[in-house]
């Protein structure tokens, strides 16, 4: 069948289509929920709800894919099937990324804090920091530097404590 005919060409743009929710479903949310910029709360609502539906989207446009690939698959050339390949890769590499909490990769916790005199503090003045006092002991974590690593292992008074911003 040629490439150039009615039916062909409704299955290449369907699969165009298809591939594109299935990609957007991971790739919308990643773009919105990164850290260190600014998230509206209604852009934030709309990612989290894709977020949670992307796992099925993404598995079940996935599958359309490669059926409509399939359909599409006989008397394409060389060129043309490594061109299908291509959206096949992009919606195969969604469906299995929105099953990772990639999230968790940006974030890692700080395993041992290091800490200095507050004489020798090159923290601004006007950095906000999250205090912790135990007993004697008392320690402050940058909200700046709490905000990349979301969680610090610590002890403070010899008690383990976790902090978490």
């Amino acid at each position: 069948m040629s490439t150039s005919s009615p039916r062909s060409q409704l299955l290449w743009s369907l699969l165009i289509i298809v591939a594109l929710i299935g990609a957007g479903a991971f790739f919308v949310p990643t773009y919105i929920i990164r850290p260190f910029t600014h998230q509206s709360a209604r852009g934030l609502v709309w990612a989290l709800a894709i977020r949670q539906r992307a796992p099925i989207v993404s598995l079940l446009s996935a599958i359309a894919c490669f059926l409509l690939a399939v359909l599409l698959w006989q008397g394409l050339t060389k060129w043309k099937k490594a061109i299908l390949a291509i959206p096949l890769v992009v919606v195969t590499f969604s469906a299995v990324m929105s099953r990772l909490n990639y999230f968790e990769w940006m974030f890692h916790p700080v395993e041992r804090a290091q800490f200095e005199p507050e004489a020798s503090s090159k923290l601004d003045a006007k950095e906000m920091i999250l205090a912790v006092r135990y007993a004697d002991d008392a320690r402050a974590y940058p909200i700046s530097q709490m905000a990349y690593h979301h969680i610090l292992n610590d002890v403070v008074g010899g008690v383990p404590i976790a902090v978490t911003y």
